[in-house]
């Protein structure tokens, strides 16, 4: 039989014997065993039980022993395979007599202590204490859970059954912060502690490692900072600086997320000598931020790779214009330098010399006042610069000249009068000159000014080897406009619909030109336009009827406003229809008169056919009838009474008159009926009614 449930962490069932082989099937069990027994799930107590090692029986000794026989050694095993039954027997009894007994638990409280204290100094060691009361009635203490959490996650477990149960940290650092507490769990009741903040103070400190402890200048150092105790991110803060100098040359920072050290790279400039680096590390721990001390590396000693440069002038003292200049740049270069650096003469900016293979660059110009300044030289390698500076003074050998003129806008035939002078009036050699080409010799230039005199004018005058120009003089001679034309592109006659473009040109004249074009009979001009060029467009995109006429136009510039204004000649433009306009127009027309003869043709067989329509009143000469309602007055009754009745058309009222009209009417009272009677076709014969559709009839009664 097996053990039963409510039994925990009870042995595994012993092993039964292979009787083919005398040995145990599944090993041997320890000597010891312990377990404890449950009642409906609480604790009752423990049992301890002894069983022997079967397989130890077994074990073959080193020494030459006499084995036992067979029969020997299974009465052997089965006598100490009672044993061990026996007592299981006896463990499973005492299992069931406990499970009736009842022992209820409870939890009374549950706290955390943070020993020495909740804030301590980085490398201290931190103990954490869970301390759990449980009230039970059994003598002895139930084993129960205790988890440990950090910022809500587990870090620790463990089983205990004592009162307290503790987490040891040795030598806290910054990542230990954190917000802490424990768990406790006795079968299916569960207690937590509040929570308790835990602060570690300061961080270790960074260790400051450097490449090399001696560099050239443009050289790199790599300094690599590091906090082995800590854990990433980590912030780190290198600086740099020179010995004997105050403050920082340089300062980097970086921030390391998986990794606790940076390498960073530092270039060594021209002016340092001897430098070393210093290095902070920092850390957030929760809303706070914890630094380290500032360690300092070791001392690195920068090597002069090459000199700073030197400037010697030739000639030394005074120089006056004329002389050669010699501007030197030197450097000297050490032997750690692997190739020569670039070496730069500027002045105010401008490269006027340079070198690249060898210790020096020289400027040689013959000396003028335009060479006085400030002339730098520098010296430069793939990461380094090094500059020296010196002002050259030049003393001037005569005054620039000076070139004047009577006017500088002139109309064609007036006088151009140019000349040229020195302050002091030194004697020298003087020519004037037009966009480089000499037009004289001398101090003075004159002549009657054409449009080709136009131009830049300057003044050149030298003594000895020195020669220097004159600022700048424009001249501008104004031709007068000459032939005035106005011409129309394509063709005179212009087709209506279709764009009309006239063109009003000179034959020479300065510029700028105002050109005005005009239409007959027009005192103001409908398009005028000033240009730099010998002609002008005027165009019309559309033309119509309007545009049809006699044009003509005017050109004039700045010599012309003195003089007469030119006037073109006189251009005729017609304008006519296109073909199709005028077939438009035929159809149109025609369409007009077949419609206008269609409508009288059809007013007059109307009016024909209603006068057919029209009903004819017949009757005899007799008194009308008189009564109170309707009074008529008949004719006389001499007039012929077998003759028949004509009758005269009245638009008005269609009445039917007896042909003796003057004939003073008889009054009489006689009775009459009247008689629509509708007429017989032509073919009946019928003369009195024949074409008349409705007869009027009156007879006497």
């Amino acid at each position: 039989m097996r053990p039963p449930r409510h039994c925990s962490w009870f042995p595994a069932w012993p092993p039964l014997p292979d009787q083919r082989h005398g040995r145990s099937v599944r090993g041997a069990w320890r000597s010891s065993q312990r377990g404890l027994c449950f009642s409906r799930g609480r604790f009752l107590t423990s049992v301890t039980w002894e069983v022997p090692s079967a397989s130890g029986a077994w074990r073959k000794s080193r020494t030459n022993r006499p084995k036992p026989s067979l029969t020997l050694r299974m009465r052997l095993w089965w006598a100490r395979g009672g044993t061990m039954w026996l007592r299981v027997l006896l463990t499973l009894l005492l299992c069931s007599s406990l499970e009736g007994q009842e022992n209820p638990f409870t939890i009374n409280s549950i706290h955390m202590l943070i020993l020495p204290k909740q804030e301590v100094q980085n490398g201290e060691n931190l103990t954490l204490q869970c301390v759990v009361d449980v009230s039970t009635t059994s003598s002895v203490k139930p084993q129960h859970q205790v988890l440990f959490y950090k910022d809500d996650v587990l870090f620790h477990n463990a089983s205990s059954m004592e009162n307290t149960e503790s987490y040891f940290i040795p030598q806290a650092r910054v990542y230990d912060a954190g917000i802490y507490k424990c768990t406790v769990i006795l079968n299916n009741k569960e207690k937590t502690t509040a929570e308790y903040p835990v602060l570690v103070r300061g961080v270790s400190d960074p260790r400051v490692t450097l490449d090399k402890k001696e560099v050239i200048e443009g050289g790199v150092v790599m300094v690599n900072c590091s906090v082995p105790e800590e854990k990433a991110p980590i912030h780190f803060t290198v600086e740099k600086f020179e010995l004997n100098v105050k403050g920082v040359k340089q300062k980097r920072e970086k921030t390391s997320q998986h990794q606790n050290f940076v390498t960073l790279k530092f270039t060594v400039e021209e002016q340092d000598q001897a430098i070393w680096f210093q290095c902070q590390a920092r850390i957030v721990s929760g809303t706070h931020v914890e630094p380290s001390r500032s360690i300092r590396s070791e001392l690195v000693t920068v090597r002069e790779s090459f000199s700073n440069p030197k400037f010697h002038i030739s000639p030394k003292g005074t120089i006056i214009e004329g002389d050669d200049l010699h501007i030197k740049c030197t450097i000297q270069v050490t032997h750690l330098a692997q190739s020569f650096p670039e070496i730069i003469i500027q002045k105010d900016k401008a490269i006027v010399a340079h070198s690249r293979h060898g210790n020096e660059a020289v400027y040689s110009v013959m000396a003028t006042v335009e060479h006085n300044g400030n002339y730098t030289c520098k010296v430069e390698a793939s990461r380094i610069s090094k500059v020296s500076s010196i002002v050259v003074n030049i003393t001037e050998l005569f005054s620039k000249p000076k070139l004047e003129s009577s006017a500088t806008r002139l109309d064609q035939g007036e006088g151009l009068n140019l000349w040229c002078s020195i302050p002091g009036a030194p004697p020298a050699n003087f020519t004037i000159q037009k966009g480089g080409t000499v037009v004289s010799q001398a101090q003075n230039f004159t002549k009657i000014a054409s449009e080709w005199d136009s131009g830049t004018y300057t003044c050149v005058a030298g003594i000895g080897k020195v020669v220097k120009s004159s600022n700048a003089v424009q001249i501008a001679v104004c031709a007068p406009v000459d032939e005035v034309k106005l011409s129309i592109l394509l063709n005179e006659e212009v087709e209506s619909g279709k764009p009309i473009v006239l063109r009003c040109s000179v034959n020479e004249g300065s510029s700028p030109i105002t050109y005005k074009f005009y239409k007959e009979k027009e005192g103001k001009p409908f398009h005028q336009v000033t240009l730099n060029d010998t002609q002008a467009i005027w165009h019309k995109p559309k033309a119509s009827k309007e545009q049809e006429g006699q044009y003509y136009c005017t050109a004039s510039n700045r010599a012309n406003l003195s003089k007469n204004v030119l006037q073109s000649n006189t251009l005729t433009v017609r304008v006519y229809l296109a073909p199709w306009k005028k077939g438009l127009i035929a159809v149109v027309v025609i369409g007009v008169i077949i419609t206008t003869l269609i409508l009288g043709a059809r007013c007059y067989f109307l009016k024909k056919a209603k006068a057919k329509q029209m009903p004819v009143e017949m009757s005899r000469p007799a008194a009308p009838l008189l009564n109170s309602n309707n009074e008529k007055t008949m004719s006389d009754p001499s007039t012929e009474a077998n003759r028949h009745y004509g009758y005269n058309e009245d638009v008005g009222n269609h009445a039917m008159k007896p042909l003796n009209e003057n004939k003073e009417p008889l009054t009489l009272d006689v009775e009459y009926t009247e008689v629509e009677v509708t007429a017989p076709e032509p073919h009946r014969g019928n003369t009195i009614t024949q074409g008349i559709p409705h007869v009027l009839l009156s007879a006497w009664v």
